[in-house]
């Protein structure tokens, strides 16, 4: 299974390019990064691994209000794709399951 995500900046009406996001799981041991990268000149990232389980992306977006976007999602099949969206505004975000 894999996770894709796409930030677009919603004041501007494009994507945002450039934005650190890391993926992280929760283990036995607390949350450990899977995979972390920036977003193509088109906002987005494609490919990362998932597994069973909870996982959060961190967002790095500190020329807005809120400089860091956390969203937390579990994963059950293990056979899906699981595309998460990232929209943001000067103050504020909003994110929904894509397709």
């Amino acid at each position: 299974m894999s996770l894709s995500t796409h930030v677009l900046d919603t004041t501007l009406g494009h994507p945002s390019p450039g934005v650190p996001v890391t993926l992280e799981f929760l283990g036995e041991d607390g949350w450990e990064a899977t995979a972390s990268g920036q977003t193509d000149p088109d906002g987005r990232i494609s490919g990362w691994p998932t597994r069973p389980g909870r996982h959060r992306l961190r967002f790095d977006v500190p020329a807005a209000f809120f400089p860091e976007v956390t969203i937390v999602f579990d994963v059950a099949d293990e056979e899906e794709h699981f595309h998460i969206p990232l929209l943001l505004s000067n103050y504020g975000y909003t994110t929904y399951r894509g397709s």
